[in-house]
């Protein structure tokens, strides 16, 4: 790390890499394990090293995440001058392993690298020469108070600190008094900070200022106590952010002298101008369940075990997967792309990664419909998911010629497939318009007695209004949705990758537009009379179970699972795990509690 000064002579932040000293669990944090203390030694200026409230972006050097996260600095030790002029310092940081990116961070090894985007933000003010002042920290908003404790004079402050449970990050301070709360009482004083600081106990500690750190209803309380007793306070604020350095405007503090950026004009504000905003009470609040939820389902009048299908295209007709996993676990498994005759797929490359994405074009390979009765179907049937017979075509007549095979079957289910993106002839032409999407869905459903999803694209200009004309067309539910169309170039010829230079694009990019598409078509739905209502199965980059929720809150009944399972063969398992645990922590009993939630 070089030192980078602006015009004015100020430190400005660097990029630069740090090497992972250690990485621990932080002593005395409750749960164990759930704080992690990460020592990282860098080489720096004198003049460049951290000040005491500022924070790093910090991502691992081989990371799965897109965005540093922004970690305050807990402690810094200056270790050797170099000849250079530089010097060796080790920073460490308290991390609260909270999700993806903090898992990350607290998973690093010795010897690591750590991209570091910092220092960043502003810095406590010192408070004057000769006063004491109060100093309140809240469980991982210990670091940063605590670090500008270690450079104010030893018994110059009080020092609270406030845990749910346990105590850490408290090595380092030298107060006249260290107060220590915790809500279960397992440290110290039992209780919040309220139980040991209020407004009479600051005006009769002669403090001058107060600096506090912690989450938000601790600093809404600090604020009011500091306000109660006409004592300055400076606080230290928390907010997600992209870039650190006040261009993306997406860390947006509320203050009586309007928006401010938590990275830029922060992280310490003075308290008095903060504008608190009331937090989200969650739609539904219940006491965990004593009991296992039930995840089943009913989905075009057919009981699904529960909400997790086996996406068409990704799972061959079952017992591919059966050596690895038990493929009965899922609540449905669609078949592979079926059409009327047998189709060799196209040409070319047909799989291309992207970043967060796989493109696709296989062209709908399959053994045809016929083949498929006889030799795959009897297995499939065997098993217990619910078996979907994935129905496509080139034409209206294969469509319907298709179906009738399949109707005087035993299949359980057919999803009409008018969304293949990587077909000259058929697929997504059906699914583009009201009047095709309607024309198919009406032609199939006059020929089967057989529940009918219609699988959509999202390329249709208006995919409500299509979903809407197969309901009225007869349509038992609608999945949502297939692939979108994408593009991929291959920078040594010049050329597309892909014959047929379009391909279907699915992973977990493509998420945040399907769930918005499922939302909209729920929403939709919500305004008619509910025996007109059908459901709607939500798929679209789903790889986790936290994804499935997020579906099911939207809305949607089941959730179809696709290139997930390149990704980690165990995901329908682990998402089928994962949802009942939620549930039961949240007090869901049933899937139709948590349904459509998050609709307005």
């Amino acid at each position: 790390m070089n030192t980078v000064r602006n015009c004015s002579g100020d430190t400005v932040p660097v990029y630069a890499t740090g090497s992972v000293v250690a990485c621990v669990y932080e002593q005395g944090a409750c749960p164990e394990g759930s704080v992690f203390l990460l020592k990282l030694f860098v080489r720096s200026s004198e003049r460049s090293l951290p000040l005491p409230g500022q924070f790093y972006m910090l991502r691992p050097a081989k990371s799965g995440v897109l965005l540093g996260r922004p970690v305050s600095v807990f402690h810094c030790e200056k270790k050797t001058d170099n000849e250079d002029g530089s010097v060796s310092a080790e920073l460490s940081f308290l991390i609260l392993e909270k999700g993806k990116g903090t898992h990350e961070l607290c998973s690093l090894d010795a010897g690591s690298t750590v991209q570091m985007l910092g220092p960043l933000g502003n810095t406590f003010p010192f408070p004057e020469k000769g006063t004491k002042v109060c100093i309140a920290g809240g469980g991982i908003g210990i670091a940063p108070v605590a670090g500008f404790s270690e450079l104010l004079g030893n018994g110059s402050y009080d020092f609270y600190a406030s845990f749910k449970s346990g105590s850490y990050g408290l090595e380092h301070i030298k107060p006249a008094e260290l107060v220590v709360t915790t809500e279960d009482g397992s440290c110290g004083m039992r209780g919040m900070l309220n139980a040991a600081l209020d407004a009479e106990k600051l005006r009769s500690g002669g403090y001058s200022a107060v600096y506090a750190c912690g989450p938000a209803p601790m600093l809404v309380y600090i604020q009011t106590i500091c306000r109660k007793a006409g004592i300055p306070c400076w606080i230290s604020m928390e907010s997600r952010m992209a870039c650190g350095m006040g261009v993306c405007l997406g860390c947006i503090i509320t203050t009586t002298e309007g928006n401010r950026r938590c990275c830029k004009d922060g992280p310490v504000f003075e308290a008095s101008k903060v504008i608190f905003s009331v937090p989200a009470a969650p739609r539904v609040k219940r006491p965990p369940l004593s009991c296992e939820p039930d995840l089943s389902v009913i989905v075009a009048g057919v009981c699904f075990r529960n909400p997790v299908i086996a996406a068409s295209g990704t799972f061959g007709f079952g017992r591919e997967y059966a050596s690895v996993f038990d493929v009965n676990l899922p609540g449905g498994i669609a078949s592979k792309g079926l059409t009327l005759e047998p189709r060799e797929g196209n040409s070319g490359i047909r799989l291309w990664e992207t970043p967060s994405g796989l493109m696709n074009s296989i062209g709908l390979q399959n053994p045809g419909i016929p083949y498929f009765i006889r030799h795959e179907l009897p297995e499939m049937l065997k098993l217990k998911p619910v078996t979907i017979a994935n129905l496509s075509g080139s034409t209206l007549e294969t469509y319907v010629e298709g179906a009738k095979l399949l109707n005087e079957t035993a299949v359980p289910v057919i999803e009409l497939n008018i969304s293949c993106p990587n077909v000259a002839a058929g697929g997504a032409a059906w699914g583009l318009t009201c009047e095709n999407a309607q024309s198919a869905t009406a032609a199939v459903r006059a020929v089967t007695n057989k529940p009918l999803i219609v699988k959509l694209t999202p390329q249709a200009g208006d995919v409500t209004a299509v979903a809407m004309a197969c309901r009225e067309a007869g349509a038992d539910a609608i999945s949502l949705c297939n692939s979108f169309q994408g593009v991929a170039i291959d920078i040594e010829t010049g050329r597309p990758v892909f014959d047929k230079v379009k391909a279907g694009f699915g992973g977990p990019a493509v998420r945040p537009l399907s769930l918005r598409l499922v939302y909209e078509l729920v929403a939709a739905m919500n305004q008619l009379p509910e025996k007109d209502r059908i459901p709607v199965i939500g798929i679209g980059g789903i790889t986790t179970w936290q994804d499935a929720v997020e579906f099911i809150m939207a809305g949607a009944a089941a959730v179809e699972v696709g290139t997930g399972t390149f990704v980690n063969p165990y995901s329908m398992q682990e998402i089928i795990g994962g949802l009942a645990v939620f549930m039961k922590r949240k007090g869901f009993a049933s899937l139709a509690e948590m349904r459509g939630i998050a609709q307005l």
